[in-house]
């Protein structure tokens, strides 16, 4: 297993959670956030502190992702070859493709216009 398939592995997992804790946000406090314990008086932590958490944890997540993808470029295998532009390389720009050799020129009946064989 190479490195950059595990930091796909976790870009995908933290990827998921971010959307996870994201849905469950509500602005206005009314949203899956507020009903976590069943009751109002029996919330786990309080509206107020589950919204920090979930806040936090938004954060969190999205500044490891961005973490996870730029570390994952980092990772990527590029088979050993030289990844620098073509147009930089001096050898090939002072070098000129080669021409295709021009066709031959055949003199047959088939060619001439029909302006060509009723001029006598």
């Amino acid at each position: 297993m190479s490195t950059f398939t595990i930091f796909l592995a976790l870009i995908v997992v933290v990827a998921f959670l971010l959307i996870v804790v994201i849905m469950v946000q509500n602005p206005k406090g009314g949203g899956l956030s507020s009903s976590f314990g069943g009751g109002g008086t029996q919330q786990l932590g309080g509206v107020k502190k589950t919204t920090d958490f979930l806040d936090k944890s938004t954060w969190t997540l999205a500044t490891l992702l961005l973490v996870l993808i730029l570390a994952s470029n980092v990772a990527i295998n590029r088979g050993g070859e030289n990844v620098d532009s073509k147009a930089l390389d001096e050898d090939a720009a002072t070098t000129t493709p080669a021409l295709p050799a021009p066709l031959p020129a055949t003199n047959d009946a088939a060619t001439a216009t029909p302006a060509d064989s009723t001029a006598n």
